[in-house]
Parts: C-alpha cells; sequence; structure tokens
C-alpha cells in the first residue's frame, strides 16, 4: 500500500491505484475529475432523496421507490466497486474492499436505501478530502505553474512572440511591464523593479539594472527591459527549484515507509474481527459497521498530509527542501555549524568609517574619493561609490584616469589631482606626512584602509570590511531561544577577523584559519560527540563541509547552481531567520504528525469497537470517517501559514548583495575623532 499518494502531482488518478485505499484519491489536482464525481454523487443521491419521498407520499409506491434506490445506490457505489475490483485483479487485498464489502452487503440484504447513503458518505468524503487537500499545497502548485509559456524574442530589431521552450541561450528577449520573465538571463537595458518572490521568497521588490541577473518565473513590474538568455527551459532556476520539489514530494520518511511495510496486513486483519463478530452476534449491521469504519483515511493521511503543508510554507519563503526527511531532521538538530564570507557576512566589503583630517568635512573626503574611483571595478571602489549614491553625494568627472592593481587610482577631479588607495601607493605618489598616525583600526581584524590625498596633502582615510548580516545576531539569538546546544562558526579567515565577526553576532565558539578538510574534521567530531549537526555555507566552497552534516543548507541559491546542488536545503534569499524558522517549522510539523496519528488510530479504534457492540450503525460509521480525515487535513492545514511574520523582511539580493542595510552599513557623515 501507497501512504503518500497526497504527495504525488501526477494529475490522472488513474495512475494511483495505490492510493488511500479506500477508493480515495486524496492527492488528486484534477479538478475536472473531482467535478465529474460531485456530479457523479449528487445524480445518485437524488435517486436515494426520491426513493423516501415515493414512500412518505404513496403508499403503494414500495416497488418504485426500492427501484430508484436500488438506481441511487447503483451510481453511488461503482466508484468504490471499481476501484475494488482493479484491485482484486492485480491480486492484492486492500482496505478498498472492506469499503466495497460493506456497500455490496447492505445492498444484497435488500437495504438499497442504506447502500447509497454509505455510498454518498464516502464518495462525498472523497470529493471534499481532495479539494480541502489541494488548498494545502496551493504554494508548491503555484511555484510549479509559474514557468511562462510565451516570450518576445528580438531577431534583427524586430520583436516576435514564441514559445518559451523556443528560447536559446543568447537570444535576446523584451519584457515589458507586467510580464512574466521566460528565462534566467543578464539584463542588456533597461531598468526596472522585480518581484522575485516566487524564487527568494522575498516579499518587496528589487530594482534591477543594465548588468544584473533577473530569473525565469520572476514578474517585471515597472520598466522594459531587455535580456540576453544565458539559461532557457529546465536550465532556469525555476526549472530547477521545479524538479527538485517535485522530486521532493514523492519522497517519504521512514516512519511513511513503515507504515507501507505493515498495511498489507491491515485489510486481512479487520476481516477476521468482523467474521468473529458476525460469529458471535450474526449481526449483518455490525459487520458492515467494522467494514465501513475500519478504512483508516484519518491514519493514512496523518503524515503526507502534514509534510505537504509544511513544504508549502517553506517553499512560500524561498526555503528548498530537497527531501522530507531533511524536514523532518531539522526538528531533531543539536548544533548549528556555521560558514563566515558569504553566510554570517555579505562577502562583500561596506565602508564603516570616514576619517577626515585636518578640518575636512566627511562628504568632501567621501566626494573625492568616490570621483577618483568611480571608473574602478575593483571592490573596494564599489563600496565607496555605493555609499556616495546612498548619501546623495554628487561625482565630479575624473580625467587621466589611472589604476595600479594592488595600489591604488589616480585622477583629475574638478581640477586637482586626487589619489586614493593604500598608504604605500600615496607615497609612491610624493605624498608626505605622518597620516598613518590617525589610524585606530587594525587591518588584521578584517578592515581595509584606503587614504585620500588632494594636490599633495592627505584627505583622510577610510576602513571598509565585510559587513555582518544585519539579521544575523537575531537569528543566532532565535536559535539558542529554540534550544540549539551549540553554535558554532568554522572559518577560513585570520583569527581576529572571525573573532570580531563572533562577537558582533554573538557566538560563542570560533575556529579560524581552517582548510576544507579542517572544516569536515570540525563537523565530524561534533557528530561523533552526540550532536545532530545542520552545515550552513554559501554552497560554493563550503561543498565538503555541507556533505558531512547530518542536514546541509546552502544560502542564496537562487541563481547558483552549485548552491542548489551541494546542499540538501537551499535558501533562496540571504535571510539567516529563515533558520529558526525551519527548526519551528520541522518541529511542529513532526507534533502535528503525532496529533494526527494518534488521533487516527484511535479514532478507527474507538469505531470498530462501537460497531462491534452496536453503538454504531453502518451510516453513522460512513458520516465519522469522513469527519475524521477532515480533522487529519484541517489539522495540517495549520502548517501552510507559519512563517507569515517573515515575508515583509526584504534580505540582501542574491545578485546585488554588496547591499546592506542603511542602518549597519552606512557610517556617520560627522568627523570622527582622530
Amino acid at each position: 500500500m501507497q501512504v503518500t499518494s497526497l504527495l504525488s502531482l501526477d494529475q490522472n488518478p488513474a495512475q494511483h491505484p495505490d492510493g488511500c485505499e479506500c477508493g480515495h484519491e486524496h492527492g488528486g489536482l484534477d479538478h475536472s475529475h473531482t467535478n465529474m464525481k460531485l456530479g457523479q454523487a449528487l445524480l445518485g443521491a437524488i435517486f436515494v432523496a426520491n426513493s423516501y419521498l415515493i414512500e412518505w407520499f404513496f403508499t403503494q409506491g414500495a416497488t418504485v421507490a426500492q427501484l430508484s434506490a436500488l438506481v441511487g445506490a447503483c451510481i453511488l457505489g461503482w466508484p468504490i466497486l471499481v476501484v475494488a475490483f482493479k484491485d482484486l485483479l492485480k491480486g492484492r487485498l486492500s482496505i478498498n474492499e472492506l469499503v466495497a464489502l460493506g456497500v455490496l452487503a447492505t445492498a444484497a440484504n435488500g437495504r438499497f436505501q442504506e447502500a447509497g447513503i454509505i455510498a454518498f458518505f464516502m464518495l462525498l468524503g472523497e470529493i471534499i478530502e481532495t479539494r480541502t487537500a489541494a488548498g494545502a499545497r496551493a504554494s508548491i502548485q503555484s511555484l510549479v505553474k509559474l514557468t511562462p509559456t510565451k516570450a518576445r524574442r528580438l531577431r534583427a530589431g524586430r520583436e516576435e512572440e514564441v514559445t518559451a521552450g523556443e528560447l536559446a541561450v543568447g537570444d535576446i528577449i523584451r519584457i515589458r511591464p507586467g510580464d512574466n520573465i521566460a528565462a534566467d538571463g543578464i539584463i542588456e537595458s533597461g531598468q526596472s523593479s522585480i518581484n522575485q518572490a516566487n524564487i527568494t521568497g522575498e516579499s518587496l521588490s528589487v530594482d534591477k539594472a543594465t548588468g544584473e541577473t533577473v530569473f525565469a518565473g520572476t514578474i517585471n513590474l515597472t520598466g522594459v527591459l531587455e535580456v540576453k538568455v544565458t539559461k532557457a527551459g529546465t536550465d532556469t532556476t525555476l526549472g530547477r527549484v521545479r524538479e527538485l520539489i517535485l522530486a521532493a514530494e514523492k519522497t517519504k520518511l521512514p516512519f511513511m515507509r513503515i507504515i507501507d511495510q505493515y498495511m498489507g496486513y491491515y485489510t486481512p486483519l479487520v476481516l477476521v474481527i468482523a467474521a468473529l463478530v458476525w460469529f458471535f452476534t450474526q449481526d449483518l449491521d455490525r459487520v458492515i459497521t467494522i467494514l465501513i469504519g475500519a478504512c483508516p483515511c484519518a491514519f493514512i493521511l496523518a503524515t503526507p498530509t502534514a509534510m505537504v503543508a509544511a513544504l508549502s510554507a517553506a517553499a512560500r519563503l524561498g526555503i528548498l527542501v530537497k527531501n522530507i526527511a531533511d524536514l523532518e531532521a531539522a526538528a531533531r538538530i543539536t548544533a548549528f555549524v556555521f560558514d563566515k564570507t558569504g553566510t554570517l557576512t555579505t562577502g562583500k566589503l561596506v565602508v564603516s568609517r570616514l576619517n577626515p583630517l585636518d578640518g575636512i568635512q566627511p562628504a568632501e573626503l567621501l566626494h573625492a574619493a568616490a570621483s577618483a574611483e568611480q571608473f574602478s571595478n575593483h571592490p573596494t571602489a564599489k563600496a565607496i561609490t555605493s555609499l556616495a549614491l546612498e548619501a546623495g553625494v554628487s561625482l565630479a568627472d575624473v580625467r587621466d584616469f589611472k589604476e595600479t592593481a594592488g595600489k591604488g587610482v589616480a585622477g583629475t577631479v574638478d581640477g586637482t589631482r586626487v589619489v586614493v588607495g593604500r598608504a604605500i601607493w600615496l607615497k609612491d605618489n610624493g605624498i608626505s606626512g605622518d597620516f598613518m598616525k590617525s589610524v585606530d583600526l587594525d587591518e588584521t581584524a578584517g578592515f581595509s584602509l584606503l587614504f585620500v590625498a588632494r594636490d599633495g596633502k592627505c584627505l583622510g582615510w577610510i576602513g571598509l570590511q565585510d559587513q555582518t548580516r544585519a539579521e544575523a545576531a537575531g537569528a543566532i539569538k532565535e536559535l539558542a531561544a529554540a534550544g540549539i546546544l551549540r553554535i558554532a562558526m568554522v572559518s577560513g579567515d585570520r583569527k581576529p577577523v572571525a573573532d570580531r565577526v563572533a562577537t558582533e553576532i554573538g557566538i560563542t565558539e570560533v575556529v579560524a584559519e581552517c582548510l576544507p578538510q579542517d572544516k569536515v574534521e570540525f563537523v565530524r567530531q561534533a557528530k561523533a560527540a552526540g550532536y545532530r549537526v545542520a552545515v550552513i555555507g554559501d554552497g560554493v566552497n563550503d561543498a565538503p563541509a555541507l556533505a558531512a552534516g547530518d542536514i546541509s543548507i546552502a544560502m542564496g541559491a537562487a541563481g547558483s547552481e552549485v548552491a542548489i546542488n551541494s546542499a540538501t536545503i537551499a535558501l533562496m534569499n540571504n535571510d539567516l531567520r529563515r533558520l529558526p524558522f525551519l527548526v519551528k517549522l520541522s518541529r511542529m510539523a513532526r507534533s502535528v504528525i503525532n496529533q494526527n496519528f494518534l488521533f487516527g488510530i484511535v479514532f478507527v479504534v474507538l469505531v470498530i469497537i462501537g460497531g462491534a457492540i452496536g453503538r454504531i450503525h453502518p451510516i453513522m460509521a460512513a458520516i465519522l470517517h469522513n469527519v475524521g480525515a477532515l480533522f487529519v487535513v484541517f489539522n495540517s492545514a495549520r502548517l501552510v501559514r507559519q512563517g507569515e511574520e517573515l515575508e515583509p523582511f526584504l534580505a540582501p539580493s542574491p545578485t546585488d548583495s554588496n547591499a546592506t542595510p542603511p542602518a549597519a552599513a552606512s557610517p556617520s557623515l560627522r568627523p570622527q575623532a582622530a
């Protein structure tokens, strides 16, 4: 028997004879098929109701009433009998046959009205459960259906509409406001705001301009873009995410596999119980009640409904889980091991200090440095020009620009000679004076220093560093509050740098200057000490350590094939608050599964006992069966809305990860004490 039919996305219910074996196709999402069954249920119900009306109003109409009830029972019971017959043809005895036997036994006793009512409630229960369970997976379904079908391709300056499947790497496509982007690509011209919540889980739009990456399945909100396709079809980020989600939904928890293994004995056991009740009571009603009530839909739906709801909540927030066993394992994690660069920090330099000298204003220092650096592609240059734009400092034209790798830049700004770079670069350009005296930052702690001189005089210095993520400290506190026993940072960077970052975010265990094999050994030692370890990295240079953990989580996986493939769980954005949420979601999912499972077992046992002692009759058993199944579905659906408090947060974009929250990244433009 297969208990995970709810986790299958196939549209054709005929392909899932192994579903919940009460004739229910709990995972079916083919609404036309469901609507057809609803019509069939209503038609059968009309005939059964008509039989009662004839009995009430026509004293001589007993035969006609019985005939009407027979027709209704046949219409309603036919789907149940077909499923049971197919099982028998395949040489297996399943719980589909329990319901079929109950309906047949009732009809064979000449109680066509009762048989019709039982079949109606079983069929109606299937329809309600199918629609309700489908709602619990709405987030996943919306992601699966996001792939655009059309695109506007430019050929020889002319625009032509083609299917998304016709696009190839190198094509230029035009994306108008409101269009769903059809492929991954690089913006060739134009700028716009992009809603990429479908990929990263960020609810706020992200501004994109020439040279930046866009993803298939995201939505262009404002400007017109021309994009050069870099990945198309299933190779896009959305395509890979879609395939991994589909694969995850087909996986099972170990507990679910155990259920599959032993459910084959369930139907024979119920038949033995029914036979014993018949032997001692000779009461057919009790036997029928046991056959109907023993269908364990509530028990069967306990795990798959909860896991689908949890996967939906995770997917909505950009958490890609490859195997539901990894989602369940997150609840048991007791240690988190973090990489530093690109994980706890942005991986990009930002300006942390402006230190002007001799009465120079901070804005004047920034203006000179940013103007001179504006043509450089060095990370320090980008950080300085980015701060100038953020602070509203205008840039002057630079002439005679010269850049010397590893030293600095020089150029003419506003008619004066400006030199920006390391101290030795200023001295090489004839700048004299003891300008190092004012420096109160330690470069060994991860700070980069740039000095700025104009017309032979040092204006001051600028300190830059790899900024910690704004939400990192809060995420670490939440993990500790959630009962995580050990939180460590393992980095290949210098110890002073690692210590500074750890102090800023509240991590007490730091291992620095590690080679990749050292990180792996640290994880293995933690596991040997009895911890269940989650390893978090950027997925690029942390692959060996990620593979060593009980679960592994890659940060900022949008657009990164390495990140998606190297970890068991991928965060499509860089919001570290997803980590404590993942632990919370996993624990809540496990709690819901336990609740569902316990309810399902107790429910079936009570119905069987109630039927055996004559307290529950067949129609009541059919109604209770549906009530129990719906309780499980609704209880699991509570998981879908988990994490809504995280959606307003705008994490740094994976394609613009040097953008940091102003409160964390922007230094004061007031003079600093030298």
